[in-house]
């Protein structure tokens, strides 16, 4: 019995040293904007809709929470300035949650910021970049975050629909890659029906 007490405090001390390395481990540096495509000739009018987040890639991304991380949606409304009112809509402890915000478009076609910026506490800056889309079937956009001079980035693979053929998530997972991220930094969200189907 010692003996296996032992073994279970050194488990429980491995875990949280584990978790103490974690969350002082450096982030993965964000690319340089001029390194991340941008779609040609975009077309902001057949970009809004609702997407449906197929893969998640990011420097804060884990693998270990792929189990835990269930699809979401994001639906892009476009107004009258170009700008987009987006509500991401998720489950979240039994219940659907709503996040909203506005991106304002920049001198790039394609290439958006948030608005209202001084309403997000923290965030110094805060870049969207739609990197590739056929507007009716799927979408990879970049966003770039620095909150509290630390610099997140992430990109999503959206779908029209909740299912997209391999060659395009393979297509995803190589271009995660080219911005620096590992395997460990890419999940593909379980798929759910509720908040997201309505």
């Amino acid at each position: 019995m010692p003996l296996g007490l032992l073994w279970l405090g050194l488990t429980l001390l491995g875990a949280l040293h584990t978790q103490a390395q974690d969350s002082t481990q450096k982030l993965i540096p964000a690319p340089p904007l001029v390194r991340v495509p941008l779609q040609p000739d975009f077309q902001d009018d057949q970009f809004q809709g609702k997407w449906y987040v197929i893969g998640l890639a990011g420097n804060a991304v884990s693998k270990e929470e792929q189990g835990q991380f269930t699809m979401y949606t994001t639906t892009y409304e476009l107004k009258e300035d170009h700008s987009y009112n987006v509500t991401s809509t998720l489950l979240s402890n039994g219940n659907c949650d709503y996040w909203i915000r506005t991106f304002v478009p920049s001198s790039q076609p394609g290439q958006f910021t948030l608005g209202s910026i001084k309403r997000h506490p923290g965030i110094q800056s805060y870049t969207v970049r739609v990197a590739a889309t056929n507007y009716n079937q799927f979408a990879m956009v970049f966003f770039k975050k620095v909150s509290k001079n630390k610099e997140y980035f992430k990109t999503t693979l959206y779908g029209r629909t909740k299912e997209l053929p391999p060659g395009l998530k393979e297509n995803f997972i190589r271009f995660a890659k080219s911005l620096g991220l590992t395997d460990n930094h890419i999940i593909f969200p379980v798929p759910i029906d509720q908040c997201i189907d309505d």
